[in-house]
């Protein structure tokens, strides 16, 4: 027997075992009135309230709706409302600039664009053929009483596509299928040992690969959604005690975050020996993660992939030949990558890239055939990485395509440049990243420029006019000139050894 596999199933299987459980806890301080707490019940009738409120807009299957927005209820009801009736859905990342959410809303040629009320800005620049704003159009949006149209499912279609920053300074848009996210959340679920019983803050942005595939996979085994709209400290730590939350996914600026209030907390760490975070974007020093298990009392779970691989390629968690092992050791081999999920299959190649095989990579890129073809050669997706295997267990040592990972966003520092070569007084400009204990890397512009007026602050203040604020350069340094090869390309890694000199692996 064969039947499709959707995202719907995980809906459909909360509302029928878990009809009268809460489902989410929306956030309560956001611009659009909160939905408080929604059952399952409720849940499911949103998102078929949103299926049809797309069939009387005459969105077709396969047509695209454009989110962005900060993490809410009315998003995670999105997931669902959109794609499990055969559209696609195209979260996009509430930070970035209007021109780049502009570009995002043309490329996908979404039908209808929803924004966040904090972000109504954008539809001055970026246009659809519907355009909503959430919680002030609520009626349109999720109003309606009709019953969706039926979709029969097909696991082979895009179920969302989620655009990504690589090495090329326009964002590529990920296809990824109802079967990748399927079997991602599944495996995902697996591996983080998910239950019935589990709560979870949503620390990590819902746009991010679709928050991992948790929305997914803790909707199909009927556990409680927290949403937080704004990463604070303190407030994730109230928030876990306020909801007895037991598992979070985050970036490791989220993890520095919580170390940082953790010390101005008065009484018990909230979560202790409940709490699992699991953590990925770039590798926590060994000192970070020694930190999140013994002043936390939180078990320290670490993967590794990307959003072309819907993500999960590694999962790194504490194992019981471990245990005799001194809590320094014990962070250290928490720090590697992990080891391959169930049906992931990993390789090195003789260049030393990482690659790899498994049911929820990529379909392709959204009109974009030639990069499709290049990152899947050979029947393995080509991840840009470098990375060595040991005892089945990947680390990464450096990155061999140019993005740099701070706060657990991807930047191309290829755009960053194109950014401030467009200022009049820089001549040429190289930009890496360096290490930094709370973001993870820090983007760093070394610049040449044509006089000696042209301050740090004038060229970050540019970028800011094209670029979303956490690409923008954090640190600017003035050079007289970029070392080349005899051919005339930059030597990077000439410009990145000194401030990596020293660290285990070049990427931080």
């Amino acid at each position: 027997m064969f039947f499709d596999l959707t995202i719907r199933d995980f809906l459909d299987r909360a509302e029928l075992v878990y009809p009268d459980r809460v489902a989410v806890v929306d956030e309560p301080d956001q611009p659009a009135p909160s939905w408080g707490s929604l059952t399952y019940r409720d849940m499911a009738r949103l998102a078929r309230a949103q299926a049809a409120g797309l069939d009387a807009l005459g969105v077709p299957v396969g047509g695209r709706v454009a989110i962005v927005s900060h993490n809410a209820a009315r998003l995670l009801v999105s997931f669902f409302g959109v794609s499990g009736w055969g559209r696609i859905l195209v979260p996009v990342n509430f930070r970035l600039a209007p021109a780049e959410v502009r570009y995002i809303v043309e490329h996908s040629g979404a039908d209808v664009l929803l924004v966040d009320p904090d972000l109504r800005h954008l539809l001055d620049t970026a246009t659809a053929k519907h355009t909503f704003v959430l919680g002030e159009d609520d009626d349109a949006v999720f109003g309606s009483t009709a019953e969706p149209a039926r979709w029969d499912g097909d696991e082979a279609a895009t179920a969302t596509l989620n655009y990504t920053s690589g090495t090329t300074a326009r964002p590529k848009g990920v296809q990824l299928t109802h079967r990748n996210l399927w079997i991602n959340a599944t495996v995902f679920g697996l591996h983080t040992t998910l239950n019935d019983d589990d709560v979870l803050l949503h620390t990590l942005p819902m746009f991010h690969c679709n928050g991992w595939g948790m929305p997914y996979a803790l909707t199909g085994l009927g556990g409680r959604h927290v949403v937080l709209r704004k990463v604070d400290g303190a407030e994730i730590l109230r928030r876990i005690r306020d909801h007895g939350v037991t598992i979070l996914c985050a970036a490791p600026a989220v993890v520095t975050a919580a170390l940082d209030a953790a010390k101005d907390w008065e009484g018990e760490i909230p979560g202790r020996d409940r709490v699992r975070i699991v953590v990925a974007g770039a590798p926590p020093p060994t000192r970070t993660i020694q930190r999140v298990r013994e002043e936390l009392g939180w078990e320290f779970i670490q993967i590794y992939g990307l959003t072309e691989t819907a993500p999960l390629l590694t999962v790194n968690r504490m194992r019981s030949e471990w245990a005799e092992l001194d809590g320094t050791e014990q962070a250290r081999l928490l720090g590697r990558a992990g080891a391959p999920a169930i049906g992931v299959r990993i390789a090195v190649d003789d260049g030393g890239e990482v690659l790899a095989q498994s049911n929820h990579n990529l379909d392709g890129y959204w009109e974009n055939p030639q990069e499709t073809a290049r990152v899947q050669e050979g029947g393995w997706f080509h991840t840009g990485d470098g990375g060595t295997v040991h005892d089945g267990y990947l680390t990464i040592a450096d990155r061999k395509k140019d993005v740099i990972i701070t706060g657990g966003e991807n930047v191309s520092s290829i755009e960053v440049e194109d950014a401030l070569t467009s200022h009049p007084a820089v001549r040429e400009v190289a930009v890496i990243g360096i290490p930094d204990e709370k973001w993870g890397e820090l983007v760093t512009a070394l610049v040449v420029t044509e006089d000696d007026t042209t301050t740090a602050e004038d060229l970050i203040g540019h970028c800011r006019e094209h670029l979303a604020g956490y690409k923008c350069p954090k640190r600017v340094d003035f050079i007289d000139e970029l070392p080349r090869t005899a051919t005339g390309k930059i030597q990077k890694f000439k410009l990145r050894e000194p401030f990596w000199r020293g660290q285990e692996r070049q990427i931080h």
